[in-house]
């Protein structure tokens, strides 16, 4: 592994400082690339071939008003509530107001640690090595926490209203365009940039499974949904190399090098106001930066793949298990999809439902209830899906 930039050689208010000229510029390509705008579907419900052709070329497009305020707010208030309920540290057992913490009644724990403005992935073998190249890490304030919680797991079963937004029909309708109209699950995460403490996320590709397949495309490993619940920044977002989606694997220590600091040439950030939304490819080369500014990030993940590029794939897992993903276990995971769906149309009645074609006809039994958050729902992420 390539560590490129020493940890913690900074301070936090010379690493904003260091990055102010570099967000400018950054700003600017991104803004001139013309990918971004509201969802418009066409009468037959399908998205329109100049987002998903503009989508194709860049690798990613910025959906812009796609939550409302009533929808915002909620989405807020639940991640701050679940985030009341974490533990004090890693591992304790009480959170902050000394009441018993949220998670241990999950199979797999919904809380992720990291040291403040700390690089936790890059020149490590984690996440299957897919982060090669360390970035550069300032040292805190004196005032700050010994952790920050960088990641919440599992979102749907934590949050009903990152369950309703996950039945979203414009955005199904985005996935079903870029995927096929038999898209399957990958997970749901949300991250978290706390100002001034939120960690990096060092440069990586998101796929693992199909670079060297015979039939290899840009598409080959799905792409991500990210919504933002507040303002994404250039100082506090994640950062993209456009049109890195379609040329194989990057070489990303080559790229750093080339470039001189972790900085990459030509990377843009993905700015947006709060209720957009990002459809990112998988493949781009993309990372963020430590947010040493004075604004909060905190994005919802959601991301789909391609049915054919997950049928009978056999994989590792998160706990080290070999995994293969036959109809039996798509269909159970996919379930999840439908539920999103029954619980959007159950909260905003007015809105067109979307029919997610592999569980048409199976609406009765995906129906969001309370026996199904504990029969479907909860522990749901245990079938994720990784490729």
């Amino acid at each position: 592994m390539n560590n490129a930039q020493p940890a913690n050689t900074i301070t936090a208010a010379d690493h904003a400082s260091l990055m102010e000229q570099y967000t400018r510029e950054g700003e600017a390509r991104a803004y001139a690339l013309g990918n971004r705008g509201p969802i418009r579907l066409g009468p037959d419900g399908k998205l329109a071939r100049e987002i998903l052709d503009a989508y194709r070329e860049h690798g990613f497009y910025v959906f812009e008003d796609v939550v409302d305020g009533t929808e915002l707010r909620e989405l807020r208030e639940d991640v701050d509530h679940v985030l009341s309920r974490a533990p004090v540290e890693p591992e304790a057992e009480l959170d902050a107001a000394g009441l018993p913490a949220l998670g241990p009644e999950f199979a797999r724990y919904p809380y992720r640690f990291a040291k403040p403005l700390s690089d936790p992935l890059g020149g490590t073998s984690k996440n299957k090595g897919r982060h090669p190249v360390k970035m550069l890490n300032p040292t805190p304030g004196e005032d700050a926490p010994n952790w920050t919680i960088e990641l919440l797991t599992g979102n749907l079963q934590l949050m009903d209203s990152c369950l309703r937004l996950y039945g979203h029909p414009g955005l199904l309708a985005v996935a079903e365009a870029i995927n096929g109209s038999d898209f399957v699950p990958y997970n749901e995460v949300v991250f978290i940039k706390e100002p001034g403490l939120g960690p990096s996320v060092a440069w990586h590709q998101d796929g693992t499974t199909h670079w060297d397949a015979p039939d290899w495309e840009q598409d080959a490993h799905g792409f991500n949904f990210m919504t933002q619940l507040y303002p994404s920044t250039p100082a506090n977002c994640v950062w993209v190399l456009p049109g890195s989606h379609k040329v194989g694997k990057a070489d990303i220590p080559g790229l750093v090098s080339e470039s001189g600091s972790e900085r990459l040439n030509a990377a843009v950030p993905l700015v947006c106001k709060a209720g957009e939304v990002f459809a990112v490819n998988r493949q781009l080369v993309h990372g963020s930066f430590a947010n040493s500014s004075p604004d909060r990030r905190v994005t919802i993940n959601a991301g789909f793949f391609p049915r054919h590029r997950v049928l009978d794939i056999t994989t590792s897992q998160l706990d080290g298990r070999m995994e293969t993903y036959d109809a039996e276990r798509i269909h159970a995971r996919s379930r999840i999809i439908a539920l999103g769906i029954d619980a959007r149309q159950q909260r905003f009645p007015d809105e067109p439902r979307f029919v997610y074609q592999p569980l048409a006809g199976e609406e009765e039994e995906n129906r969001w209830n309370e026996e199904n958050r504990e029969k479907l729902l909860k522990n749901y992420n245990l079938k994720d899906i990784y490729i």
